[in-house]
């Protein structure tokens, strides 16, 4: 058993995408096996998968190569056929390279992800119920020291401006690892107050699922 702690951790960006390789196949399986011909992909690459499987699109994994032609999808669990119908788990994999630190991160605040419900109230029962559904949208907030002559911070400007999809990844002391995808916009206009270093915050929005390891 492990506890972690974001207290020197850092995130990272990139938008350095391969070539998509075609996913012909996934199992139903845990964990998930994957036929891609002639991926070259190696042990623990990370990769962004495009699928017919709503819980596995636009979601960033680490993989395991298994042959030249099949890798898992490390600790993604397919079994279940009613949210992973067979034979529609077909799409894409992109192998991601080329992390940009995100620099100079004073806080960080993170919202959702939570179980969303749907509320049933029959007739015939005095207490309504509260059905699980699905996932409510995740969305981090990180409030950076305001420098407005540092080129990460300007790339990220651009990539927000244009709303171009990164992939994340925030590393924790210890060895844990969490992995998504989705937009980042970065504001321009610094927060000020007296006695306190100019900030801007960032704002990431994940589209698919926030994904960790541990070491």
């Amino acid at each position: 058993m492990a506890y972690y702690f974001p207290e020197g951790g850092k995130f990272f960006y990139s938008t350095t995408f391969a070539a998509a390789k075609t996913i012909s196949a996934v199992t139903n399986a845990n964990p998930a096996v994957c036929t891609s011909t002639a991926h070259g992909y190696v042990d623990g690459d990370i990769v962004l998968i495009s699928s017919g499987w709503d819980d596995v699109n636009d979601s960033v994994f680490k993989i395991d190569q298994l042959t030249a032609d099949t890798f898992s999808l490390v600790d993604q669990d397919t079994s279940n056929t009613d949210f992973f119908p067979v034979g529609t788990g077909t799409g894409t994999a992109k192998l991601i390279s080329g992390w940009t630190e995100i620099p100079q991160i004073l806080t960080l605040d993170n919202a959702g992800g939570d179980v969303k419900y749907g509320t049933v109230a029959p007739l015939s029962k005095r207490n309504a119920l509260n059905v699980p559904i699905g996932f409510n949208p995740e969305t981090l907030t990180l409030m950076l020291g305001h420098d407005p002559a540092n080129a990460t911070y300007k790339a990220m400007l651009t990539l927000g401006r244009s709303l171009t999809k990164c992939a994340f990844k925030q590393t924790i002391p210890g060895g844990g690892t969490t992995y998504g995808y989705g937009f980042m916009v970065t504001s321009e206009r610094a927060k000020q107050s007296a006695g306190n270093a100019n900030s801007v915050p960032v704002a990431i929005s994940i589209q698919g699922r926030s994904i960790s390891y541990g070491a």
